[in-house]
């Protein structure tokens, strides 16, 4: 973790991101990591993930409006957001690798990974059921 020192806690915590499969908020996240460190606070969480995001070990997910969501998936990948429930759901493609590959032949830029997401109406939102509670839904899925 760089040149951090590299605590239980921030271990901890990157640990449960990474094994949630979920973009998880702060508080989500606090509320699970309490279960293997009790006495841990909301604002300790939130400045682990801010170091672990400074780190390159994690990613961020604002939208303006919602809660940050954090990410321990750094494959490259793209984001699907819905308006209305704000569910968000992880979509691998293989055109993503093509297309940073070709930046990087245009430009020279060394691409770290795309942040695209893409927003519009969950299938529950669109077909008029109970809308997933934001962030609960996490499928990773090939675009063919």
């Amino acid at each position: 973790m760089g040149s951090r020192r590299n605590t239980t806690q921030r271990k901890v915590i990157l640990e449960e991101l990474r094994c949630s499969h979920r973009h998880v908020t702060a508080s989500e996240l606090y509320r699970v990591v309490r279960q293997r460190i009790p006495n841990i606070s909301l604002g300790t969480i939130y400045r682990n993930l801010d170091l672990l995001h400074q780190d390159g070990l994690i990613s961020k997910l604002e939208t303006a409006g919602r809660e940050t969501r954090f990410d321990g998936d750094l494959s490259s990948h793209y984001h699907l957001r819905c308006r209305r429930c704000g569910r968000i759901e992880d979509i691998s493609d293989p055109v993503s690798v093509r297309v940073e590959g070709r930046i990087t032949s245009v430009t020279g830029w060394d691409i770290g990974g795309p942040q695209i997401e893409f927003s519009g109406s969950c299938p529950d939102c669109r077909t008029g059921g109970s809308p997933s509670r934001s962030g609960q839904i996490s499928v990773k899925g090939n675009i063919t």
